[in-house]
């Protein structure tokens, strides 16, 4: 009897089309390779939607000049906080979510979704009107001259005062996350991020019937897109789909949950509160060297972005894995997932890392023609590549723990590595090198963030975390 076997590349195919599509298994059993492979493919694709966002914008806004990178730079410092709290309430929700449904109470997980949407439209309400009103005053705090105050205020109005399209991105993407439902938080980013491609010309330079706004232009497409990403994304909620599928009548207050989603989230607003202030302090001793060298380096960070957000896709799918298995009960099963989820990023990571060794001057070319700011961007991309094989492990590590609903272990390594090394190495750095030794300080600090999150990891501690 003649025995067909089905191709390794059909089979491969037949997963790949599975994970973008969305899938019903359960990662709680079945191979453990085949589980990582569904959840980090879509996982992978949602995150480079995200670069993708910032990648465009770069591309568009260098057309204007260095000032305007230099306001976009100075925009994104201080759009890190807003990013903190979002990041870190949805890290608190993706753990709750995968925690219950690995324990298979699904009702408990809808509850969680509820609250953690209500707290996102709280947040974006007070920050956003805090933010449209102090903007020149946050201007003037990073550093900005007169004339970038007056040319990035009406961008980080649009900006701050849009804030809530992405606080519920990302919360609903991380409703999404932690019941295993990861192409359908794909689909919202990517949605989001090709009405933004569309618009952002349009509007920055008024081509058709557009008006041309300029940089402005640039976040209020970037706010459309991302508020019809959201419009999709909570029609699927509330549609049903999905491992949580809310109706009205799930929609209540429960303080008792809202309270405990709080605590469990504090970390993590707390872990990326401390790193983005962090890059707050970067973009302040960079803006030392004027506003050339802060052009240069905002370039460098959002082709930066561009490969490490995929990256974090895959720490994504460590984060759910380990939550859902500790739900059902397995935690020898969330470490062979961290595990194996680390050396497949790592193994991406440095593949990043010898392109941007050996091609970073083409890369940036196509971003900036201006001699300077292409110098200060080249030795950024290549610099801050070094740690990179380090950090694609300190990425599985920090979302491990964080999936654990153990937020604070992170947030220490944060607050060690970040504000007890790397702001005073990148100011004692850049009073010996220039530029240059700020772009050391960052490779090195998130190679330490990884050393100090293996070793934290390997204890085991975070099996025992109760959520």
């Amino acid at each position: 009897m003649e025995v067909i076997v089905e191709p390794r590349r059909a089979r491969l195919w037949a997963v790949l089309r599975e994970a973008v599509r969305g899938t019903d298994q359960s990662f709680t059993t079945g191979p453990l390779g085949r589980g990582v492979f569904l959840l980090a493919v879509p996982m992978v694709i949602e995150m480079a939607g995200e670069s993708l966002f910032a990648l465009v914008d770069a591309f568009f806004v260098a057309r204007l000049g260095a000032e305007a990178l230099a306001s976009v730079g100075l925009t994104e410092a201080c759009l890190e906080i807003v990013y903190a709290i979002a990041v870190g309430l949805a890290t608190g929700t993706t753990a709750l979510v995968a925690r219950r449904i690995g324990a298979g109470d699904a009702p408990g997980a809808r509850v969680v979704a509820v609250q953690s949407l209500g707290i996102g439209l709280g947040v974006a309400a007070v920050f956003g009107t805090a933010g449209w009103f102090a903007t020149p005053s946050l201007l003037r705090f990073m550093g900005g001259d007169p004339s970038t105050v007056r040319t990035a205020t009406p961008y980080m109005r649009w900006m701050l005062g849009g804030e809530g399209t992405i606080l519920l991105l990302f919360l609903v993407s991380g409703i999404f996350r932690g019941a295993g439902d990861a192409a359908i938080a794909m689909r919202a980013l990517w949605i989001a991020n090709g009405v933004n491609i569309v618009l952002d010309p349009c509007l920055i330079f008024g081509y058709g019937p557009f008006p041309e706004l300029g940089l402005a232009g640039a976040a209020i497409s970037t706010n459309i897109g991302r508020g019809l990403g959201v419009t999709y994304a909570l029609s699927r909620l509330f549609a049903g789909h999905g491992r949580v599928g809310l109706g009205w009548r799930d929609v209540r207050f429960d303080f008792g949950v809202a309270a405990h989603l709080l605590r469990v989230s504090a970390g993590g607003i707390a872990q990326y509160l401390i790193a983005g202030a962090a890059w707050i302090g970067l973009a302040r001793v960079l803006a030392t060297f004027g506003s050339i060298v802060l052009a240069g380096y905002v370039v460098a960070i959002r082709i930066v972005i561009f490969v490490i957000l995929p990256a974090w896709g895959f720490s994504n799918a460590a984060a759910t894995l380990v939550g859902q298995n500790l739900g059902a009960g397995r935690p020898d099963r969330a470490e062979r997932a961290t595990l194996l989820t680390g050396f497949w990023n790592m193994a991406f990571m440095l593949g990043i890392m010898v392109l941007f060794l050996f091609a970073a001057e083409p890369i940036v070319n196509r971003f900036t023609a201006d001699a300077s700011v292409h110098r200060t961007a080249v030795d950024a991309l290549r610099i801050i590549s070094y740690g990179y094989g380090f950090y694609a492990w300190g990425m599985v590590m920090t979302q491990a723990f964080n999936g654990a609903g153990d937020t604070m272990t992170p947030m220490f390594i944060n607050l060690v590595c970040f504000w007890l090394f790397q702001i005073p190495m990148a100011m004692f750095l850049s009073r010996a090198m220039g530029p240059s030794g700020v772009f050391w300080a960052i490779a090195l600090s998130y190679s330490l963030s990884a050393i100090m999150g293996l070793t934290l990891f390997r204890r085991g501690r975070w099996k025992m975390r109760k959520v």
